[in-house]
C-alpha cells in the first residue's frame, strides 16, 4: 500500500488549502483514512479521520474550519481547511487503517503566515 499526498504551501491567515492523499495498493473495502499533523517541537496529533462509510471525525482545533472527505472509487481523501492560523502551521501527513495495517504517506508541509 502507498499513499500519496499533496496540496500543501504558504497561505496567509485566514485562507484555504485542501489537501489529497491517495492510496494504491491492496486496498480493503473496509477501511479508515485521515490526516495527523505535527509541528515544529510538538508531538504528533490527529487532525481528522473519517471511516469507509463516511463518518468524519475532527480534533477540537480544527472543527468548523476542516472538512474531512472521501472519494472511494479513488481510494482518495481529502482535507479541506479554511480560515487558517498560524497555529496550524505543520507537516501534514495521511494515514490509511486497515485490519492491523496503518500506512502512512509522506508529510506536505503547510504554513500558515502573513
Amino acid at each position: 500500500v502507498q499513499l500519496q499526498a499533496s496540496g500543501g504551501g504558504l497561505v496567509q491567515p485566514g485562507g484555504s488549502l485542501r489537501l489529497s492523499c491517495a492510496a494504491s495498493g491492496s486496498i480493503l473495502s473496509i477501511n479508515a483514512m485521515g490526516w495527523y499533523r505535527q509541528a515544529p517541537g510538538k508531538q504528533r496529533e490527529l487532525v481528522a479521520a473519517i471511516t469507509g462509510g463516511g463518518t468524519p471525525n475532527y480534533a477540537d482545533a480544527v472543527k468548523g474550519r476542516f472538512t474531512i472527505s472521501r472519494d472511494n472509487a479513488k481510494n482518495t481523501v481529502y482535507l479541506q481547511m479554511n480560515n487558517l492560523k498560524p497555529e496550524d502551521t505543520a507537516v501534514y501527513s495521511c494515514i490509511l487503517i486497515q485490519g492491523t495495517g496503518r500506512y502512512w504517506g509522506q508529510g506536505t508541509q503547510v504554513t500558515v503566515s502573513s
